[in-house]
């Protein structure tokens, strides 16, 4: 069975990447269709937002408005009980001056809630959405990715045509051979144990809404407020710890949250729900990965489909919706007519730069999983990756934004011109599909500067980008093509 007629773009899965990927082609006048395995509203872990994806790919997909009225619990930072430090420690985001009062915020998100809301906004553009259809293989010809096979609910199997294909389908996907080989980190081997509590403690105020992480024997836990009453407890424990799951879930938890005084007291009036989609202790394991390709002929990766580091900085959704940024910036560019840049080279942009902010954030949590060093390091640590003059808290509190270079910041066009750095980055070319050794899982990857967020604020007045490499492109006023430097 053949679904009539070609698509511009098939979106594999209806996840924060999938869902931004699609709204962003669709609202370029192309035809889209979105494949999503499941029924929505579904559970889903990943809580914790950062600023770049609220005020960023939020206000570029236009629905601020949305999560404002969703209710989510306000995140301003994070507090960390963690390194030689005894004492707990925050960061805010509106301490730094490119986020401020307005914009130095994010949201603790039920993920059900929030993907909603995404893939609402994704329709509303246009995007021709398909619950319930699980894919099953790309079609391909001649070496390229030309389409999907899929099957619904109703065990009706078919085949669907398109020009471009994005597999956002997350950490289970078996799509990603198409483009590459997963390579699992050899540092973060961990596994997280979490499950979800009513009536723990707050944070004091301001601090009450801040995703916390607190160091213990084993490993280190979050405590994430998903609203007045509800909260996410994960425990994430070296691999060397894990034969002490064997015995139960319960019992092993319990015996977490005794080793962690902090925990213990956050939970002492709380009680663990036991009913509904958040009744269970859930576990994932060999979760630190990379796809050695993130592109082929016809297809794209974004979000677990392509990597994931560590829940500790909640880089997850930020990833995921930057990579789909990217990824819809390289399909609108070759859906272009007249457009003179070969899909090789808008997808070569595409995998650079997300390597970049992957690396960002992998080389920056290889340091600060060094429990050992004050909180100072980390900072310091931070700093150094992104070659910045500025205080050492403030480069720390950009990279945990997402906020990667100086021009990225939320203000005036006079206020852009007086900040961005117009020189051009450039980086030794290194072929990273032959720099994975079991030393070095992140060598030949790169440090990004992500740019969503002036792009935002300003829309078509933003001062044009340098080249992040020596040669490559930038996108255009809109923010949703690739057009080449000049």
């Amino acid at each position: 069975m053949s679904d009539a007629g070609v698509y511009d773009l098939i979106v594999i899965g209806g996840g924060p990447g999938g869902a931004t990927a699609a709204a962003f082609v669709a609202a370029q006048n192309h035809r889209v269709l979105l494949l999503e395995r499941e029924r929505f509203p579904r559970y889903q872990i990943g809580e914790s937002l950062l600023p770049s994806t609220v005020h960023g790919i939020g206000r570029m997909l236009g629905i601020t408005e949305d999560l404002e009225r969703a209710g989510f619990v306000l995140k301003n930072g994070g507090s960390f009980r963690w390194g030689t430090n005894p004492h707990p420690w925050t960061f805010n985001f509106r301490e730094h001056p490119l986020l401020g009062a307005t914009s130095g915020h994010a949201f603790q998100v039920e993920r059900s809630k929030f993907d909603q809301i995404l893939l609402d906004n994704a329709r509303r553009k246009g995007v021709e959405v398909r619950e319930a259809v699980e894919v099953s293989g790309l079609l391909e010809e001649n070496g390229r990715v030309v389409g999907v096979s899929c099957t619904d609910d109703q065990h009706h199997q078919y085949e669907v045509a398109a020009r471009f294909v994005v597999d956002a389908s997350g950490n289970q996907s078996r799509l990603h051979r198409y483009a590459g080989e997963r390579i699992y980190s050899k540092f973060f081997t961990n596994v997280a144990l979490f499950c979800y509590f009513e009536d723990g403690k707050r944070l004091p105020a301001p601090n009450s809404g801040n995703i916390f992480c607190a160091a213990f024997r084993d490993g280190w836990f979050w405590y994430i407020p998903l609203s007045a009453t509800l909260t996410s407890v994960g425990a994430v424990i070296a691999v060397e710890h894990a034969q002490s799951l064997r015995d139960g879930y319960e019992p092993a938890m319990n015996e977490f949250i005794e080793a962690c005084p902090e925990i213990k007291d956050l939970l002492a009036p709380a009680r663990r729900i036991t009913e509904g989609p958040y009744g269970k202790f859930r576990v994932r394991k060999d979760y630190s990965y990379c796809n050695t390709g993130f592109a082929r002929s016809g297809l794209l990766l974004v979000g677990d489909s392509a990597c994931f580091i560590d829940p500790v900085f909640s880089s997850g959704v930020h990833l995921a919706t930057y990579a789909a940024l990217l990824a819809a910036r390289t399909v609108n560019t070759c859906l272009t007519p007249g457009n003179d840049l070969s899909e090789e080279r808008c997808a070569a942009e595409f995998e650079r730069r997300y390597r970049r902010e992957f690396a960002n954030f992998y080389k920056f949590l290889i340091t600060f999983y060094d429990m050992q060093q004050p909180e100072d390091s980390y900072f310091w640590r931070a700093r150094k990756i992104l070659n910045s003059e500025e205080t050492s808290n403030t480069a720390f509190i950009r990279l945990v934004a997402g906020l990667s270079a100086p021009e990225e910041f939320f203000g005036s066009v006079a206020s852009a011109a007086e900040r961005i750095d117009r020189a051009s980055y450039q980086d030794d070319d290194v072929d990273v599909r032959n720099a994975w050794g079991p030393d070095q899982f992140i060598e030949g990857f790169y440090v990004e500067r992500n740019q969503m967020a002036a792009q935002a604020a300003l829309g078509a007045q933003r001062p044009n980008d340098p080249p992040v490499f020596s040669g490559g492109l930038v996108p255009t006023s809109d923010g949703f093509h690739w057009r080449q430097s000049t």
